[in-house]
């Protein structure tokens, strides 16, 4: 592993663990040529994915690039890292055991918003607003009808109304 400081090779491992989520190594290095210290992750990956996109232009698959825009559309939401981290890497394994290796971006969005879906009402909407490209407030009200009326007909009726206090 090149050491991000000085660009040596011989980097060497100090301490190896699973991380939090058990989907990958921990591992904390070192540079014997000028003492910098940094930490890298190992993650099994079960095939090399191209990305499709709209244009038809092909791009190597970011694991990093989904997480920075779930991330962005979960910003300031109540919802525990470790959850996110499982919806990536749930959409990872679903992507990358679909047997193909060329994804439609397309494929991708829709995978995100069904996790997001179950993980934060205000993220999907977040999400659906840039990936559904929307235009006006129009399209927000009528994501938000079709979101209540599905929690509606699944019997989620929102918070339990408040008791009054006697």
């Amino acid at each position: 592993m090149r050491c991000p400081y000085c660009g040596s090779l011989e980097t060497q491992v100090r301490d190896s663990r699973p991380a939090e989520d058990a989907s990958s190594i921990r591992r904390r290095r070192v540079c014997p040529d000028c003492g910098g210290r940094f930490t890298t992750f190992e993650r099994v990956q079960l095939r090399d994915l191209t990305v499709v996109k709209r244009s038809g232009r092909k791009v190597a698959f970011d694991r990093d690039k989904l997480q920075r825009s779930v991330e962005i559309a979960l910003r300031k939401r109540p919802v525990e890292p470790e959850r996110i981290e499982r919806l990536i890497n749930g959409i990872v394994r679903q992507l990358e055991s679909s047997g193909e290796t060329e994804i439609p971006s397309g494929t991708i969005g829709e995978l995100v918003m069904e996790g997001l879906r179950t993980l934060d009402a205000v993220a999907y909407v977040r999400y659906a607003s840039v990936y559904k490209d929307f235009r006006d407030a129009h399209d927000f009200s009528e994501l938000i009808g079709r979101l209540a009326a599905e929690d509606k007909a699944a019997g989620e009726d929102g918070p339990p109304p408040e008791r009054a206090e006697a």
